[in-house]
């Protein structure tokens, strides 16, 4: 069923505003993919703050072509049915969230990705975003990081003192 010119130009406003404060936008095959699936996909990306858009890859292009970033990208890639990834807040979610996705259901294969710099990334940079970790997890893991002297220090105070009291229990009996 065609659309109309107005819901094209809605669809085309709507994605310029979202590619336009996207980190990383990932896309994917999903052909074989059940309505079920989409939407148990839909809320994992929800969950991870990513939006998930099922669009024409023409009008995908039409609204890059709109926005200064992503004038000279290359769109070869966005050919067949693709469904789009976007985060306006972690460079790596829409990546994961695809790629976890993709292991339980075969129909999903990441074909590609832009960056926040209008670069186009291709199928195996997006696999590799896929496998950092997210942002949160690396802010994690720096603080366990600094704070590993203060845990060892107080590890081996503790133990220390445990020994010298157990040690005057003993001298005391």
């Amino acid at each position: 069923m065609a659309i109309s010119k107005d819901k094209k130009n809605t669809l085309v406003a709507d994605l310029t505003e979202l590619l336009s404060s996207a980190k990383t936008t990932v896309y994917a095959k999903y052909q074989g993919l059940t309505v079920a699936e989409l939407q148990e996909l839909r809320k994992a990306a929800r969950e991870s703050g990513v939006k998930i858009k099922v669009v024409k890859n023409r009008l995908v292009r039409v609204a890059m072509g709109q926005i200064a970033v992503y004038k000279d990208t290359d769109t070869t890639g966005l050919t067949g049915q693709l469904l789009y990834a976007v985060s306006a807040d972690d460079e790596v979610a829409p990546a994961k969230v695809l790629a976890e996705f993709a292991k339980k259901h075969n129909a999903l294969s990441l074909a590609g990705g832009f960056s926040d710099l209008g670069v186009a990334l291709s199928e195996d940079e997006v696999k590799s975003l896929a496998a950092m970790p997210t942002k949160n997890e690396l802010i994690a893991q720096v603080v366990a990081q600094l704070l590993s002297p203060v845990t060892d220090s107080i590890s081996g105070l503790s133990g220390g003192l445990s020994g010298i009291v157990s040690g005057l229990e003993a001298h005391a009996s």
